[in-house]
């Protein structure tokens, strides 16, 4: 059986009241740590899986860069020794920009994505960010869906954004700062138990 095949989502509690993800075997939890340079060899094949036009390694060293001084915020999950995906936010002012979201192909549908929008969602709200924002291809409907849940509304649309091709949806989520905001995540928190 191979660590995909045993990877099954629980909740459990740890000693510091944190909700984490857990599987039958303890050794195979969804782990989210910063992302560090060292992270980037495993990124970049899932990069250049899921994009048709992929950051190079040199993007993501620069975005770290700009991370050390406040600027970014970089995530990344593993299951085990395996990098599963990873997600960043790019700070504006008073908004948080999701710069990237990606689950390594395998992986997707077990709520790894979920779990990375969470932690960065919960970044901007410390961060005393007032909104987030992102663009997703028109043509992603799961992302979409995924984004809507956490308060993202369509906002405009980006002609030919991605490849000069596929239009982008334009989404915000304000009131990152309000109560509201802090409940819709606590109760994506409680349906993963």
């Amino acid at each position: 059986m191979s660590i995909l095949d045993r990877f099954i989502r629980t909740k459990a509690v740890d000693r510091n009241g944190e909700l984490q993800i857990t599987d039958a075997e303890p050794s195979q939890d969804l782990v989210i740590v910063p992302m560090r340079r060292a992270h980037i060899r495993k990124i970049m094949p899932i990069e250049q899986q899921v994009y048709p036009r992929p950051w190079t390694a040199q993007v993501f060293i620069e975005e770290l860069e700009q991370a050390r001084v406040g600027k970014r915020h970089y995530l990344v999950g593993t299951i085990g020794d395996e990098l599963v995906g990873y997600g960043g936010l790019l700070y504006v002012e008073n908004d948080a920009h999701v710069t990237n979201i990606a689950v390594h192909p395998m992986w997707r549908s077990r709520g790894i994505a979920t779990e990375l929008l969470l932690d960065l969602a919960w970044e901007a709200n410390r961060r005393g960010c007032e909104a987030m924002t992102l663009e997703v291809r028109h043509t992603n409907v799961a992302a979409q869906q995924l984004y809507r849940r956490f308060g993202f509304v369509p906002a405009g649309v980006r002609k030919k954004y991605y490849e000069n091709r596929d239009d982008a949806i334009v989404m915000w989520c304000a009131g990152v700062q309000q109560p509201e905001f802090v409940e819709r995540l606590q109760k994506i928190e409680l349906s993963r138990m």
